[in-house]
Formats: structure tokens, sequence, C-alpha cells
């Protein structure tokens, strides 16, 4: 092997090993924003956050309910879709939403058109600045902005402050929170909890055993043809852990007994089932709950037909 020879070999390995260094480094950050990583950005602090798999929930059948709900039938929707080919129900993989005091906060990964989601805004008396868009909401409140955080993640935000969604561009330097590993859930924090403010009709005598509640999540996991509803609260001690769920398994007795004592029996797949179904337990200090939910269930929470 002459000299030479060598020489371009050495070239080669170079070239080589820095492609392979800049492909991973953006395999690694594009696989990097999970679920955890898409919390530290997030303002959710006293937010509740919400963070959907679409993906998952697409391929699972979830997503085809909703095809006759509301959402598709709006005007303005169907308008948006025409003039930025963007159809959450196609192009959307995951987002996660924090609803905060100070605004609502989304992190969207999917495919999106930038150049026609930019149109989209000057169409509505908006304005882009390189890749930040903000526009009008409905009101003075809700002013939108967004940026792509990556070409396939879209930093959104619906707040008084007109600039919110560059809050996302910084990350939150303590350590990542578990969360669960599921295609949809829900977190609430003790603010909310303790008031009662925003949560269904049905739900508030059981938020009311949740008062010492840490924090408190809610999942939904696929189990067989169709799924279960998890609880996880932390509690700050062992014996509220004991005393909340016991008041949890009496709180679902009680509604069991409301109901047949109106001559009704819970039915599974309306609230009246799925809210007597629960099952309770301690672990430590934090007590897992358990629900059965039926795809007829899902269907009617989601409007569909």
């Amino acid at each position: 092997m002459t000299p030479k020879f060598r020489a371009w070999m050495l070239i080669l390995l170079l070239s080589a090993l820095c492609c392979s260094a800049v492909g991973g480094l953006v395999w690694y950050r594009s696989r990097n924003l999970t679920p955890a990583a898409m919390l530290r950005r997030l303002p959710s602090d006293d937010a509740v956050v919400v963070y959907v798999d679409f993906a998952a929930l697409r391929a699972a059948g979830i997503l085809q309910m909703l095809d006759g709900a509301k959402v598709g039938e709006e005007p303005e929707y169907r308008a948006f879709v025409a003039r930025t080919d963007f159809d959450y129900k196609q192009d959307l993989s995951a987002a996660m939403l924090a609803m905060a005091p100070t605004g609502n906060y989304i992190l969207a990964k999917g495919r999106f058109d930038w150049s026609s989601l930019a149109k989209y805004v000057r169409s509505q008396d908006g304005n882009c600045n390189n890749s930040f868009c903000r526009m009008a909401g409905n009101g003075p409140e809700r002013r939108i902005s967004f940026y792509p955080i990556q070409s396939g993640v879209m930093a959104l935000a619906v707040s008084a402050d007109e600039a919110a969604a560059l809050r996302m561009n910084t990350v939150d330097p303590r350590p990542e929170r578990d969360v669960p590993n599921a295609p949809l859930w829900l977190s609430v924090p003790p603010s909310i909890v303790r008031s009662g403010k925003t949560l269904p009709s049905g739900t508030q005598m059981f938020a009311r055993t949740l008062e010492k509640a840490q924090s408190v999540t809610i999942s939904v996991t696929p189990e067989g043809s169709n799924f279960a509803a998890h609880l996880d609260v932390r509690c700050s001690n062992e014996a509220d852990a004991a005393a909340m769920s016991a008041q949890l398994t009496k709180t679902t007795a009680l509604l069991n007994e409301i109901i047949r004592k109106e001559n009704q029996q819970p039915n599974p797949n309306d609230l009246s089932g799925f809210l007597t179904s629960g099952t309770f337990r301690q672990e430590g200090s934090k007590v897992q709950g358990y629900w059965p939910v039926t795809r007829a269930l899902l269907n009617a929470l989601l409007g569909g037909s």
C-alpha cells in the first residue's frame, strides 16, 4: 500500500466518521424528545398536563372515532386544513399540552408544512419573523404564537403574551420527572384537585378524597380489545395514602348504592359504569387505582355515533 493510497484511505475514513457523527447527532436529538423531555420544556408548574400519542391511538383505531365528532364539522377547521395541508388525525404523531395560569402551551410532533402555515398566518393579519409566527386568536387573552423546535416539532402557545411560545425554547434544569408509559395520560396539580374547578360533573366527590395528594396522574393503556384507566397518586406519607385508598373504595361503593337506590344499574358504556368499577390499593405513600374502559364508552365520550 503506497503512502498516497494510505492518505486517501485516511481521508475517506475521517469523512465517514464525520458523517456518522453528524447523522448520529441528528438521530439522537430527534430521538431524545421523549415525553419526559417534552415535559421539561413546558411551563408545567400548577398546570394540567395532557399527553397524547396520536400514532399509537391511530394504530388502535381510536382516532377514527373522531370522524363523527364536531371538530371535523367546524367550517373554520375545514378551512384551516384546506389552506395549510394539516389535519391532526393524519399528521400528528404526538402532542403534550400544558394548561397553565399564564396560557396554554403545546409541543407537537408530526408532519408540518411550515411555508403553508406561514402563509395562513399572514392571511389572518398575523406575521412571521424568520421561523417565529404570531397571530390574533379569539380575544386579547388568546394570542397565538408558534415556531419549529425541529422540522417535525412545533412549539405553540395561546396566551396574552404574543411571544409565549418562546418559553418552550428553555429546558427546565431540574431532573426529568417520571411520566406514565401510556399513549394517553393526564397530570392534575394539587391546586386544581383541591378547588374542583374544571373537573367533569360526577367526579367532584372523588376529587374531594384526593385533597391531600401531592400529585395525581391518570393514564389510559390498551387492554385486550378494550382499554384500562390507571390512577397514580403520590401522598406525603403512608398514613395519608392508606386513608385515601380506603376513602376512594368507600366513595365507589357509595356511588354504586346511590345508582341502585334509583332502580338503575351501572352501565359499562357510560360514566356510571366507569366510575363504579374502580378498584384501589395502597403501595407505600402511593395510591393506585384501576378502571376498565370499553370502546363503547370511548366512542360516547369522543362524540362518535
